[in-house]
């Protein structure tokens, strides 16, 4: 009888990306998000959540900021590329 073969090449374990994206501070992704093409502003604030909005069309973002703490990559990807609406090559172009 033939056993199954198992296929994994095509799938990444987790918090193991097959491209390394980088760890920010907060004040770095915001250098990133005020930049062009996104050219965010911030509309709106209360307490350490952001409310930016881009004059590029981009969508909305609502973020916390917190100026100490540090981004971790998956969390940097996840804001570039579902959130904003990057793919992860035009991304990876502006860190």
């Amino acid at each position: 009888m033939d056993t199954p073969t198992i296929l994994l090449a095509s799938r990444t374990l987790r918090g193991v990306a097959d491209d390394k994206w980088p760890s920010l501070t907060w004040p770095e992704l915001w250098r990133v998000l005020r930049r062009k093409p996104l050219c965010y502003q911030i509309t709106r604030q209360r307490g350490s959540h952001r409310t930016l909005k881009s004059e590029a069309g981009y969508p909305d973002l609502l973020l916390a900021f917190h100026e100490r703490a540090t981004i971790p990559p998956g969390l940097v990807r996840k804001i570039l590329t579902k959130d904003v609406g990057l793919t992860e090559s035009q991304a990876r172009q502006l860190l």
